[in-house]
């Protein structure tokens, strides 16, 4: 019964589970696909993104095989316990969502390129679900580095709803939070490119199949 509640209302800091100090499990050095470090620092002219999109199989891939993407990293993030185990988040009592850490080099891309991406690659009206997947782990977020991240991200919503809006869809439900007070934390090696290792594996990343109206010509900075 807790775990049914937990799958479609997000737990308070004082029912969600006390969590561990550090990982209890390691992840790969190096991502299998692009051939770089996983785990920070990262180089200093790099930028980093966070979004969550439904399970972080098939998101990953769609932020690695992007242009000017420098790595990827699945994990958990938006919640408050620390150093959950995959098993701990799909059990609701986390409060994480399924994330994609995106890290890439702005003079190649650039966030507004990113957020399109995001948008477009998921149905951001479903709430806790996403398509056949059901829980809060699978809800939409973007967490923002920078206080112009933050208001990017939130004009790139208002610009989805307007055409979500003439295409019939409902209201976009995606949390747009500071990633300051959300650590990210990696999943486990198993799910690390794990679309990249089991191409025949289960993808439930889906778009609504309307175009996000975010320009991509420029670069940041």
């Amino acid at each position: 019964m807790l775990f049914n509640r937990f799958k479609n209302a997000l737990p308070s800091p004082e029912e969600a589970l006390k969590g561990r100090p550090g990982r209890d499990f390691t992840v790969p050095d190096r991502h299998t696909v692009l051939g770089t470090p996983l785990l920070g620092p990262y180089p200093e002219h790099l930028r980093t993104a966070d979004f969550g999109l439904g399970c972080f199989w098939g998101a990953e891939r769609k932020f690695w095989q992007a242009e000017g993407v420098w790595t990827t990293l699945a994990g958990y993030q938006g919640g408050h316990t620390p150093h959950p185990t995959y098993e701990e988040v799909c059990s609701g009592l986390t409060g994480h969502t399924e994330a994609v850490r995106v890290v890439y080099d702005p003079a190649k891309t650039s966030y507004a390129a990113l957020l399109k991406l995001f948008w477009e690659s998921h149905d951001p009206t479903q709430g806790f679900r996403q398509g056949n997947d059901t829980g809060t782990q699978y809800r939409s977020a973007i967490y923002t580095h920078s206080p112009a991240d933050q208001e990017a991200a939130e004009a790139s919503r208002t610009a989805y709803q307007s055409v979500l809006n003439a295409s019939g869809y409902g209201t976009i439900t995606t949390e747009i939070l500071p990633a300051a007070d959300r650590p990210f934390f990696p999943a486990e090696g198993y799910h690390q490119q794990y679309l990249d290792k089991n191409p025949a594996g289960y993808c439930g990343i889906g778009g609504t199949g309307v175009s996000c109206p975010v320009g991509v010509a420029q670069a940041d900075g």
